[in-house]
């Protein structure tokens, strides 16, 4: 089969090109690493001319350096770099990323995700990969499918697909984006604040870490505009209903393990489950009743030829797409296996490429009405098709989880 890989889009400050990422004891320093990303290119308010913090270290440069302001908004978190561990987060590994840490760590920096923040997260998305990546087809696996065009979402998305955004987050490469969907929380019903993506959105898996300063925003460009319509937009008129930001987040020990930048064999178990909360502070809303809508989700999803459609929706952002504008895919799904011990994926026909990554695939639930069934983990690096993985008992458990972690809240 053709190499395949996570279908992130990355925001490199090194301008590389590719497609579509738990701290108690290591706070400060997860922190410190969220931060440095935000130094990461033109377009950004807080970039420098050349890359800096993370970027430099991981190239073999200069030592890992803060931005004073970004040093500032650390100390106003209660952390001062230059007393933590002596400064040994100058050298820090980058192989060892959050490796220390126990918890997910995701503080609220206000204002961080600015309208310019979230336009430049797209550039830059791409990065080729290698013909060997992921080892060839086992198990049951059925022709590749026909690629199907994806079909822009008709705007305004609040009114066609309320439960679906766009999720923006921070590595040591620099800004990045994915795809999310706002699913129903068990604990409180009508009341969710829990969304769906994939678990490279927000772990690297086994040569990485946890990502940093994770935050969601449901119905990103709710009207649909063009990149040079929102040439100058301001942050409401992006961001309508708000910026939540990931309060708490879970993926699976497989992805943890065994996933990477190409996917690997981790690609079977690439979701995640998040919990967000409101940049602003307490509202008395939660994300739920703010945008009208939350998906279920099916754990026990029929066999693929049992199946008669599913339908993938992301914010692309590889080209020939920019980002900025939510699409679709309606397909019949076949079968993708990678190893014959782990649970066969699901692979439609779809011309979307990186950050669509974690957006959601909504079939017919057991009910008979719209569900998750899976969301997108990887495709070719030429796009064509895509893959998701097929949730069962370990997916459903990360969504108990998470939902009982927040019950009595």
């Amino acid at each position: 089969m053709r190499s395949t890989r996570p279908l992130f889009a990355v925001r490199r400050c090194a301008s590389a090109r590719g497609r579509t990422a738990p701290v108690a004891a290591a706070v400060a320093l997860s922190a410190a690493l969220a931060l440095t990303a935000t130094a990461c290119g033109p377009g950004d308010n807080n970039a420098d001319a050349k890359p800096t913090s993370s970027a430099t270290a991981a190239s073999g440069g200069d030592k890992v350096k803060i931005p004073d302001d970004i040093k500032q908004r650390l100390k106003a978190h209660g952390i001062d770099l230059d007393k933590w561990k002596n400064g040994e987060w100058k050298n820090w590994d980058r192989d060892k990323w959050l490796r220390e840490a126990q918890d997910f760590v995701n503080p609220v920096i206000k204002g961080l995700w600015d309208a310019a923040r979230m336009r430049d997260a797209d550039k830059d998305p791409g990065k080729g990969v290698d013909d060997n990546d992921i080892s060839g087809d086992q198990g049951v696996t059925d022709p590749t499918p026909n690629p199907v065009q994806a079909a822009a979402v008709a705007g305004p998305y609040h009114s066609s697909a309320p439960y679906a955004g766009k999720l923006f987050f921070d590595s040591p490469e620099g800004h990045m984006v994915c795809s999310a969907t706002v699913v129903t929380d068990p604990a409180h019903p009508g009341k969710s604040n829990m969304i769906w993506t994939a678990g490279h959105c927000v772990h690297a898996g086994k040569k990485g870490g946890w990502y940093r300063n994770i935050a969601f925003v449901p119905s990103y460009n709710n009207s649909a505009k063009s990149a040079d319509q929102l040439r100058g937009a301001t942050r409401d008129e992006i961001a309508p209903y708000g910026v939540w930001w990931a309060d708490w987040a879970q993926t699976s020990n497989q992805w943890i393990e065994q996933g990477g930048p190409t996917g690997g064999q981790g690609a079977p178990y690439d979701y995640a489950v998040i919990h967000v909360t409101p940049e602003k502070g307490a509202t008395g809303k939660s994300l739920e009743e703010t945008v009208g809508a939350a998906m279920p989700v099916d754990f026990n999803a029929p066999a693929v030829p049992k199946i008669s459609g599913l339908t993938a929706k992301g914010y692309p952002a590889a080209p020939p797409y920019d980002g900025q504008k939510l699409y679709q895919c309606a397909d019949k799904p076949g079968r993708l296996s990678l190893a014959s011990a782990d649970p066969t994926m699901y692979r439609i026909g779809c011309t979307m490429t990186g950050g669509s990554s974690g957006g959601g695939w909504i079939g017919k639930g057991p009910d008979g009405k719209p569900a998750l069934v899976s969301n997108t983990s990887i495709g070719p690096a030429t796009s064509g098709w895509l893959a998701g993985p097929r949730l069962g008992k370990g997916a459903k458990s990360i969504y108990t989880a998470v939902s009982r972690k927040f019950a009595g809240q």
